[in-house]
């Protein structure tokens, strides 16, 4: 299994990041992880534009899935080949109305269900490709999802946007590579039910004892190396932060 960093940065864009997007690969499949502003087009660095077979959207804020709305166009109007295959989409409840939304604010002929085949996320386990998927509701102002991806005796984590919940130690539970959110910096905002911060990521990462944790979703206002020195600090295994471009081999 091989997780590549498409974009890492929360709330917005940064100079350097698009916001969260990540491509996991695994016997030839390809599910992407969100699809937040600029993550379309980072994504071709990594793979073709008509190349993936997923899309898991762990919430429908903007900086997790705007960027559907480019992707709609893109496998609507092909150019060669005709139009795409309906693509599975798993997401919270009112994802297609939500992208249509914010697609186009008139009636349209065209539907976002004509080239996405969406799923509604519900807790629970199932079937994706070659990967065996976990999902559980995570703390945030809205409906939003983590997940769990196992293949190969391997299991990566993806936090999504949380706050600290028992719900994400469970999904985190013993993962060789635990992808978290820190989007808050320790001691400054103090915001229940929201975000991380780097000491709480470091403390679920602990708790799970996960082999690897990966700090990600950082904002362009908050300073990355003290999230990773406070996540350190309660930490003792391998911790650094997300860039974009960056891949692990699981």
């Amino acid at each position: 299994m091989k997780l590549t960093v498409v974009g890492c940065s929360g709330s917005f864009p940064s100079a350097e990041s698009a916001c969260s997007s990540y491509l996991v690969e695994a016997d030839g499949f390809r599910l992407l992880l969100d699809m937040g502003n600029g993550a379309l087009g980072e994504l071709q660095r990594h793979i073709g534009l008509y190349d993936l077979d997923a899309i898991f959207l762990s919430h429908l804020h903007a900086d997790h899935c705007i960027d559907m709305c480019g992707y709609f166009v893109a496998r609507y109007y092909r150019h060669e080949g005709g139009r795409c295959p309906a693509l599975p989409v798993y997401a919270p409840e009112g994802a297609e109305q939500r992208l249509t939304t914010a697609y186009a604010d008139t009636p349209s002929p065209t539907s976002m269900r004509e080239v996405f085949d969406f799923h509604t996320l519900k807790p629970g386990s199932f079937d994706l490709g070659p990967f065996q998927v976990r999902t559980e509701r995570v703390e945030h102002p809205v409906e939003a999802y983590g997940i769990r991806i196992e293949h190969g005796g391997k299991t990566l984590t993806y936090s999504g946007d949380t706050g600290v919940c028992e719900s994400l130690h469970q999904l985190a539970d013993g993962a060789d590579l635990f992808l978290c959110e820190a989007s808050f910096t320790h001691g400054k905002e103090d915001i229940p039910a929201l975000h991380l911060n780097g000491r709480e990521a470091g403390a679920h990462a602990r708790r799970a004892e996960v082999g690897r944790l990966v700090l990600t979703h950082i904002p362009p206002w908050t300073d990355g190396a003290q999230n990773l020195a406070d996540a350190r600090a309660v930490y003792g295994g391998p911790a650094e932060l997300a860039y974009p471009g960056a891949v692990y081999e699981l």
